[in-house]
C-alpha cells in the first residue's frame, strides 16, 4: 500500500466519523485523490466501499431502543426511530456529504462515482456500495431547486457555445460555425445547471421546430435544413440530440427532466406546438445486432438468422449475391452475402439496392427497437430504453431509411434513424411526477414551481 493511499485512509476515517471537520482535512483528502492515479483512486473506492460502512456495535443500542418502544408512546417512539437512522449513515456517507459541501465539492463527487460506473462497467466488484451513497446523494442534490434550465443562443458567451460544442458526441461538430445554423432560425438549444456548477450545463438537448415531423438528420443540420423552415408557425418540436456533460450523473434521470422543462418552455414560447418527438439514432444496431445475426451468432436474440432470410425477397438475395464483396465468400450464402454488403458503406449510393433494403432493413430495426430486450427485461437499445422508459412510443412507421448517411450513421445503424413520439398524456404523467420535486428557476431569478 502506497503512502498517499494509507494517508487518504485515515483522512476518510477521520472524516466519516462526523463531529467538526475543519477545511484543512478535506482539502487533503481532495489532494490525495487527485494525486493517487486511476490505480490508486479503485483501491481507495474498494476500501470506502467494503470497509467505511456501519459498524454493528453502532446500532445494537439505537436497534434496541426502537424494538424496546410503544408506538403508543409517540414520542418515544419517533425519538427512538430518528435515533436508529442517524446510527444507519455510514462513515462513508458522512464522507461525502462533507465533501459535497465545499468549494469544488460536487465535482469531485461526481468525478468520483464516473470513475467507479466506469470500473463497473469493466467488471469490478465490490463497489456497489460507494455507487448506492454516492447516487442517492446526487440524487438529493438535483433536487430542492438546485438546478435551473437557460436556453443557449447566439447571444450566450463564447466560453458557453464552446463548452457545448466539444460535449456534443451525437452528432459532433467540426467547427464552431456550425453551431450558428443549431442556434438559429427554427432551432433552440436548452441546458440544465446546478447550482453548485453555475458555469458548466451539466445537460443539453438541441432541437428544431418544424412543420411536421423531420425524419433524417440532414433535414435538421444538413445540406437539407433550410429547404424545410416554413414561414409559418411550427407545430413540431424535434429533439435531435440530448448529451449529458457529466457521466457521474448517469441515471439519475436528469435527461427526463430536462425534456419535460423544455416542452413546457417550448409550448410557452410557441403555442401553436402540437408535436414533441425525437430524431433519434439507433447505435448498435449493425456492429451489435444485425451483424452477428447474419453470422450465424443469433443465441440470446428474438430474431434468428433464418427470420432474416425470410424477409429478403428473391429480387434482393440476386441482387446481393452480385454486388457481396470477395471477403464474404463464393458458397451463395445470402446471409453472408448481406453481411458483406452492408460492412461497407458504398451500398447506399446504389438506388436499386436501396429500394430492395428498405423493407427488410426497416422491419429488422423496428424488432431491435420495440421487441429486443436484455435480461432485466428492458430495450436492449439504450436509446430506446430512454425514451421508452420515459412513456414515449414507437411504431414502424416511425423508423427512417437512409435517414443518417454519414460514415458514423451507416457504420451503427445501416443509416436508419428512429422518431420517438412523446403525448401529451406521457408528458402530463412526467409533468405531475417531478412538479413536487423541482422547484424550477432560471439563473438570476428565483425559484418558482412551473
Amino acid at each position: 500500500m502506497t503512502r498517499r493511499l494509507r494517508q487518504a485512509r485515515e483522512l476518510a476515517r477521520q472524516i466519516g466519523a462526523g463531529g467538526a471537520t475543519d477545511h484543512e482535512r478535506l482539502e487533503g483528502f481532495r489532494r490525495l485523490v487527485a494525486e493517487l492515479g486511476p490505480e490508486g483512486r479503485l483501491g481507495l473506492f474498494t476500501w470506502l466501499s467494503e470497509e467505511l460502512e456501519v459498524a454493528r456495535a453502532g446500532i445494537a443500542g439505537p436497534a434496541a431502543a426502537l424494538q424496546s418502544a410503544s408506538e403508543d408512546d409517540r414520542e418515544a417512539w419517533n425519538a427512538a426511530v430518528r435515533g436508529l437512522r442517524r446510527s444507519l449513515a455510514s462513515p462513508r456517507q458522512r464522507l461525502f456529504e462533507a465533501l459535497i459541501n465545499t468549494g469544488g465539492g460536487m465535482q469531485l463527487v461526481l468525478d468520483v462515482r464516473r470513475e467507479v460506473l466506469e470500473a463497473q462497467r469493466q467488471g469490478q466488484a465490490g463497489l456497489e456500495a460507494l455507487e448506492e451513497d454516492l447516487g442517492h446523494l446526487l440524487n438529493r442534490w438535483c433536487q430542492h431547486g438546485l438546478l435551473y434550465l437557460e436556453e443557449i443562443d447566439l447571444q450566450s458567451s463564447y466560453r458557453t457555445v464552446r463548452f457545448l460544442k466539444e460535449r456534443e458526441l451525437v452528432h459532433p461538430m467540426v467547427s464552431l460555425d456550425e453551431m450558428a445554423q443549431r442556434l438559429g432560425r427554427d432551432r433552440a438549444c436548452y441546458a440544465l445547471y446546478h447550482a453548485a456548477m453555475p458555469d458548466e450545463p451539466v445537460v443539453f438537448i438541441e432541437v428544431a421546430l418544424s412543420r411536421g415531423m423531420l425524419r433524417s438528420i440532414d433535414e435538421v443540420i444538413g445540406g437539407a435544413a433550410g429547404a424545410r423552415r416554413s414561414a409559418k408557425p411550427p407545430d413540431t418540436a424535434i429533439f435531435y440530440s440530448i448529451n449529458s456533460t457529466q457521466n457521474g450523473l448517469a441515471g439519475l434521470g436528469l435527461a427526463q427532466v430536462l425534456i419535460l422543462r423544455v416542452t413546457e418552455a417550448l409550448r410557452e414560447r410557441y403555442p401553436s406546438l402540437q408535436t414533441f418527438a425525437s430524431l433519434s439514432p439507433i447505435p448498435g444496431f449493425w456492429p451489435r445486432y444485425l451483424r452477428p445475426i447474419l453470422e450465424g451468432r443469433d443465441e440470446g436474440f428474438r430474431l434468428t438468422r433464418e427470420a432474416v432470410l425470410e424477409l429478403v425477397s428473391g429480387k434482393l438475395e440476386a441482387a446481393l449475391l452480385e454486388r457481396r464483396p470477395p471477403a464474404a465468400g463464393t458458397d451463395g450464402d445470402p446471409a453472408l452475402a448481406l453481411a458483406g454488403v452492408l460492412a461497407a458503406s458504398d451500398w447506399i449510393a446504389d438506388p436499386e439496392l436501396c429500394r430492395l433494403l428498405r423493407r427488410p432493413l426497416l422491419d429488422i430495426a423496428y424488432t431491435y427497437l420495440a421487441e429486443e430486450t436484455d435480461r432485466r427485461g428492458k430495450p436492449l437499445n439504450p436509446v430506446a430504453g430512454f425514451h421508452l422508459g420515459n412513456g414515449a412510443s414507437v411504431a414502424r412507421a416511425n423508423l427512417n431509411f437512409a435517414a443518417n448517411t454519414s460514415e458514423r450513421g451507416l457504420a451503427e445503424s445501416c443509416g436508419l434513424m428512429v422518431n420517438y413520439v412523446y403525448s401529451d398524456s406521457t408528458l402530463a404523467r412526467i409533468r405531475r411526477g417531478f412538479r413536487s420535486l423541482l422547484p424550477w428557476g432560471r439563473r438570476g431569478r428565483p425559484s418558482a414551481t412551473p
